[in-house]
């Protein structure tokens, strides 16, 4: 398992500390923790601790990133989220959970351990279990599973596969400046683990939706979203309502994949904020 690095540390401890009840946050592929900035910001205005860890590996800034594209390489999906579980554990209360696409998975992950208070899955990339392939979700995968040889490289999006797969509800421009600001590579390996994860039975991409300690959960979803499609998230509603816990779904509409980074993500923190405030 990977260590908890002296930044993670230093955030959990702020939050032991605080007393404040706790909000973890979990990124997702092509971006690093400080894409939450905004929101951690926003969640500690609101009388909460922010912890954004990151991915095992994950470097400190996007220059670092961009220039060193295999640090990505060795990252998976299990070890991801056991990492995300230990700075869970770490916490003094149960923390609630945000997570955005890969995030958004890896947070149904660790609620389906019974450590969350609440959970928002934002966007989740799909796992086992979920069925629709939506075009435009293949097509953004496409950028790794075009070669077999990216399931050990980090790979990187261009500016135009960007504007593609998270900018396409946003102005050209607009989409430009969030891509130079926090596109960063991606590991290769887990886009081919959820790719194949209802061919393999011990797949990494996978979630716990029977817990009956996994907690209230929100699921978000975009109507615009290519990378994730309205399909993906509502099928990803549908496993999870089976769970006795509580189980809601909300649509953003006119909003695409950048919907926590773009100029309209105050709007999506908000629905964020207000679920988690009624279950901590």
């Amino acid at each position: 398992m990977a260590p908890i690095t002296p930044r993670e540390q230093q955030q959990i401890d702020q939050a032991n500390a605080s007393g404040r009840p706790p909000v973890v946050f979990m990124h997702g592929l092509w971006l690093l923790p400080g894409s939450w900035d905004n929101w951690t910001a926003f969640f500690e205005e609101a009388g909460y601790a922010a912890v954004a860890p990151g991915w095992p590996g994950d470097p400190e800034s996007v220059e670092e990133a961009k220039a060193n594209p295999d640090l990505f390489a060795r990252q998976t999906l299990r070890g991801t989220a056991d990492h995300y579980a230990e700075v869970v554990a770490k916490l003094t209360k149960k923390p609630a959970l945000i997570g955005h696409s890969f995030g958004g998975m890896l947070v149904q992950n660790v609620a389906g351990r019974g450590i969350a208070a609440a959970t928002v899955s934002i966007s989740p990339a799909p796992y086992r279990g979920i069925l629709p392939l939506p075009l435009s979700a293949l097509k953004v995968a496409l950028v790794a599973l075009k070669n077999p040889a990216n399931r050990k490289r980090g790979v990187g999006l261009t500016p135009e596969e960007f504007r593609y797969g998270f900018g396409n509800a946003i102005s050209e421009s607009e989409s430009r400046q969030l891509y130079d600001a926090y596109s960063v590579p991606g590991p290769g390996q887990v886009l081919f683990q959820a790719a194949t994860a209802n061919l393999n039975p011990g797949t990494e991409a996978k979630v716990d939706t029977k817990n009956p300690d996994r907690g209230p959960m929100l699921i978000v979803g975009a109507d615009q979203d290519h990378t994730v499609p309205w399909a993906i998230s509502n099928a990803s509603y549908k496993q999870q309502s089976k769970n006795p816990g509580i189980t809601e779904i909300t649509k953003f509409t006119g909003s695409g994949h950048s919907y926590t980074i773009d100029a309209g993500w105050r709007e999506v923190a908000d629905t964020a904020l207000q679920f988690i405030k009624r279950f901590t």
